[in-house]
């Protein structure tokens, strides 16, 4: 079963290892070679990105497998800023499991945004086909997205 778990400062070294296995991975899927968004693979990015967002361990029977990091904004609005995996978990529907639970602890958001490297069709596929549409590129080439959803239906 997965579940996601608030991340605390102590969780920090298994993030990265784990964060480092999985961008690392990706030189499997066009990156030039084993690396990955910045800080992926530091103990100290990890500990302030712990402190200052909204960092979530992903767990799967009591381990950990992976991370997704939140930034807030608005209360309608927030962004998806990481999501990573161990790589044999990887390609087998965890991702998008992760997904929903993030859907499902932030209701109230009605539009996500993120950004993903232009290489990475795997990612961008992923993406695409849990309703993030491309809206734009970044000055370094990487693609932006967007997920709107329609506000929950308040209850009667």
């Amino acid at each position: 079963m997965i579940r996601l778990v608030r991340a605390h400062a102590g969780d920090a070294p298994a993030l990265t290892a784990v964060s480092a296995r999985a961008f690392d991975n990706d030189v499997n899927y066009g990156a030039q070679g084993p690396s990955g968004p910045p800080g992926y693979d530091s103990v100290e990015w990890q500990r302030r990105t712990i402190a200052s967002s909204e960092y979530y361990c992903v767990m799967e029977d009591g381990r950990l497998i992976g991370g997704v990091i939140i930034a807030g904004g608005p209360a309608e609005q927030h962004e998806l800023w990481r999501l990573f995996l161990e790589p044999e978990r990887q390609n087998q529907g965890v991702g998008g499991q992760v997904l929903e639970l993030v859907w499902a602890l932030y209701p109230m958001v009605t539009r996500w945004r993120l950004d993903t490297p232009n290489w990475n069709d795997r990612t961008r596929r992923f993406y695409a086909n849990h309703g993030f549409v491309e809206v734009a590129t970044t000055h370094d080439g990487g693609v932006i997205f967007e997920r709107q959803t329609p506000p929950p239906r308040p209850v009667l």
